[in-house]
């Protein structure tokens, strides 16, 4: 916990939060007592009561107190919860108030000890003789220590009550539990459906724009080669839009590839990685090791990451050979990619390991990258199977 220091503005808010605690709580818990006599007022007064301490707890300390949308009933630990907190809230902000009140004084009494003497016309007994400059010294030392001490104190009380808020006020652990499952499912369910979405544009895009495109240029090549008596411009013509057709196509062909290979499908994975190897501009080594095949998900994942990997290598790292190992072991997914480039690449350098880094997270799987300037660059990625 950074210490705040005495003037800053973190301190004072710290100190306003714990003050402020006593008289809301003191008030909210009279309110509470009163509202549980009725539970008609009990189920309009007890969100109203905890929404003011949230927003005590948002405007002092700038924390965000996760709400609970429970209905309000005696048989609901939400609600139990909530009158708790509202109970236990004055005997926190007492303590608070005390401790932190009586720091931030006796603060000031010792740091204006020198101007005591004028005030205090003889000691007493029990006193000490605040015109001795020694005694001054020790009280204005004290002092000194408490200013010090004052703003910690008054940050380990508010934490201490936004300990106890987020425990009482916020979602449990069960709660929290289940919301993780959720999200986990939802998550799961919408990868599932982009993977499947990207494998029906495959789908469409093979079986229809990419059939006329071969149609198209199977005619134009037909009339390049048959139609020799027209005149020069137009059989330049005609040769032209062959030409951009067969581009056109391979164009399209590259990215129906690169959305989802239909070998991924039918074959698996180490017949599409084959088929990204055999394409690659430099040699590359791959060895696949897999006797059970993972979720169609993961496997496409692991596709575009060893697709996109050997992409990058091919245009930034000046490499002469890569190497790609594909093992399953146990539940994981565990790939490799390595090259003898220049290395120097960086999560954080460009676009392509992003979107690489994002795509492993979607399925919660880990990367590691080793690239020193000068090379090799490593490429490691653990995957989940399901």
């Amino acid at each position: 916990m950074k210490v705040p220091r005495p003037w800053s503005a973190r301190a004072w808010l710290d100190t306003a939060h714990v003050v402020i605690g006593l008289p809301v709580g003191v008030i909210l818990a009279g309110l509470t007592l009163v509202c549980a006599a009725v539970p008609p007022l009990m189920r309009r007064g007890l969100p109203l009561f905890t929404r003011v301490q949230r927003s005590r707890f948002e405007a002092f300390l700038g924390a965000r107190i996760q709400p609970v949308r429970s209905p309000i009933t005696w048989r609901s630990r939400v609600t139990w919860r909530q009158i708790g907190y509202h109970l236990l809230s004055p005997l926190v902000g007492l303590a608070g108030t005390v401790l932190v009140a009586a720091a931030w004084g006796a603060a000031g009494v010792g740091l204006t000890a020198f101007l005591q003497p004028m005030l205090q016309k003889r000691p007493l007994v029990f006193e000490f003789n605040l015109r001795e400059p020694g005694v001054v010294s020790v009280y204005m030392a004290v002092g000194f220590v408490l200013l010090l001490v004052a703003p910690t104190l008054a940050r380990g009380m508010a934490r201490l009550d936004l300990s106890v808020a987020r425990t009482l006020l916020g979602p449990s652990r069960h709660e929290l539990g289940q919301r993780i499952e959720t999200l986990t499912e939802s998550r799961a369910g919408v990868i599932d459906a982009a993977d499947a979405e990207r494998r029906r544009i495959e789908r469409d895009l093979h079986d229809g724009a990419q059939q006329r495109l071969v149609s198209l240029a199977m005619n134009l090549g037909l009339a390049r080669a048959t139609l020799t008596d027209l005149p020069e411009p137009a059989r330049e013509a005609i040769a032209q839009a062959h030409e951009e057709s067969k581009q056109a196509l391979k164009e399209l062909r590259d990215f129906v590839r690169g959305l989802h290979p239909a070998v991924l499908n039918d074959q698996g994975l180490d017949a599409a990685l084959s088929g990204i190897a055999a394409r690659a501009p430099i040699p590359v080594r791959l060895r696949v090791d897999i006797d059970l095949r993972a979720s169609p998900t993961i496997e496409a994942v692991a596709f575009f990451i060893v697709s996109e990997a050997l992409t990058n290598i091919a245009k930034h790292a000046a490499a002469t050979k890569a190497q790609v190992s594909v093992v399953r072991e146990g539940d994981r997914l565990c790939l490799r990619v390595f090259d003898d480039g220049c290395g120097g690449a960086r999560l954080d350098g460009g676009t392509g390991l992003r979107g690489l880094l994002q795509r492993i997270d979607s399925v919660d799987g880990t990367l590691r990258l080793s690239s020193p300037l000068g090379g090799p660059t490593t490429i490691e990625v653990d995957l989940p199977c399901e």
